[in-house]
């Protein structure tokens, strides 16, 4: 789930960030509704509006006598999707660049994918990482609409043989486990980097 999300995540926060940031005001003035709209939301919030409204929204949409199943699974993934993370990443870059990219003949498509978009992932890499552990602990969201993932899998347990103790500190251990190695790793990559940038 963490994988897929933030992958999806990150395609469209790219996308959104391209439209924010457009002198285009059909594609920036939806863009920053939209940011705005999903940063003023707590992300459970949009998780049981999915699961509980978007059934009943598709059912009047197609016309159909009963309400589309969409599943926990896939709610928690198109909720987890729903996250803007690239548009500091591209704004960073200096505009300078930018304009001489337009100066040597180069599209708007060819400036992002060519001097923009490398620019701002190279930027954005130690924040993307710390959103995927965001992320990671945020899938536990998932228990509250009984999807199958690992935190609900833990509860489960704990019931069935009455150690509710004992695994939930075996799930805290776990999710410290993965976050506090992901972390680790942030820190060399930007040790990384400044020193990159140094020389």
């Amino acid at each position: 789930l963490t994988a897929i999300t933030a992958v999806g995540g990150l395609f469209l926060g790219t996308l959104l960030a391209l439209c924010h940031i457009s002198e285009k005001r059909w594609l920036s003035a939806p863009a920053k509704l939209y940011i705005n709209l999903m940063r003023a939301v707590p992300l459970v919030l949009v998780l049981f509006w999915y699961f509980l409204l978007m059934p009943e929204i598709l059912r009047i949409i197609l016309g159909l006598d009963h309400p589309v199943k969409i599943g926990a699974e896939m709610t928690a993934i198109i909720t987890f999707v729903l996250a803007e993370i690239m548009r500091a990443g591209i704004q960073s870059v200096k505009k300078g660049q930018i304009q001489a990219a337009y100066g040597l003949g180069l599209s708007y498509a060819q400036t992002m994918r060519h001097v923009v978009l490398p620019q701002a992932i190279r930027h954005m890499l130690p924040v993307l990482l710390t959103q995927t552990i965001i992320l990671f602990q945020d899938t536990s969201l998932v228990y509250v609409i009984s999807g199958n993932d690992f935190m609900g899998s833990i509860s489960k347990i704990a019931q069935r043989d009455g150690q509710l103790v004992l695994m939930y500190s075996f799930a805290a251990v776990c999710y410290l486990a993965v976050s506090l190695s992901l972390s680790l790793l942030i820190r060399r990559l930007q040790t990384r980097m400044r020193t990159a940038q140094a020389h």
